[in-house]
Order: structure tokens, then sequence, then C-alpha cells
């Protein structure tokens, strides 16, 4: 994100939800029930035909979904250095700020 700030020049403000508190979060409640909805009663026996339901929920007031396969493998139990923590331009808030941060672009325009 620190790159994508340089790059950019734009400050970046990121708000987490807590961890199991996804149940607050209103997009996955609108989201979520109308997919449920939707294959409701259909055997989930393939990607494919996952991503189909998906794709073809919507609602009366106009909300559609795409649904697309990441295949790609991703690295796990990545550790941040003491130096990448350093080189960042991060002003956390008051409010949880381990989860509501802003990174800035750093002056030089460097990582």
């Amino acid at each position: 994100m620190q790159q994508l700030a340089n790059d950019t020049g734009l400050s970046l403000t990121v708000c987490h939800y807590p961890t199991g508190a996804s149940k607050w979060n209103p997009i996955e409640h609108r989201l979520f029930s109308q997919i449920s909805r939707n294959w409701a009663g259909t055997p989930l026996r393939s990607l494919p035909l996952m991503r189909s339901l998906i794709r073809g929920t919507t609602t009366k007031t106009g909300l559609t979904v795409d649904a697309v396969l990441d295949t790609t493998a991703y690295n796990k139990a990545i550790k941040v250095t003491t130096q990448e923590m350093a080189a960042l331009n991060i002003r956390r808030r008051r409010l949880c700020p381990d989860l509501n941060y802003t990174i800035r672009p750093n002056k030089s325009g460097s990582n």
C-alpha cells in the first residue's frame, strides 16, 4: 500500500472490520442474503455452477453481482520486518489503531 500511495500521491485510509465482525458489514448483508436466496435448493457441485448462480443474482433495486475464480497461489505467514514497518508513512487512528490507519505518500516517493 505504501508503494501505491507513493505512485499515486494519494493518502490511503484503511478501516478493517475486527475479526468475527463481518456480520455487521452492510454490503455482505445485502449481497450474501440475495446470493443464498438465488441458489437455495441447488446442489453446489462445481465451481462453474456456483459462479453462474452468483452471477445470476439480482434484486428489485438493481443490485447485480459478478464472480471471478481467483486461482492465484498466495504465500502464507509472510512476516513484515521491522525495517519495512519503519519505512511506512502510517498514521494510526485513535479508535482501534490496529484496524484504522492512513498510509500517506513518502515525501521522497520511495518505499
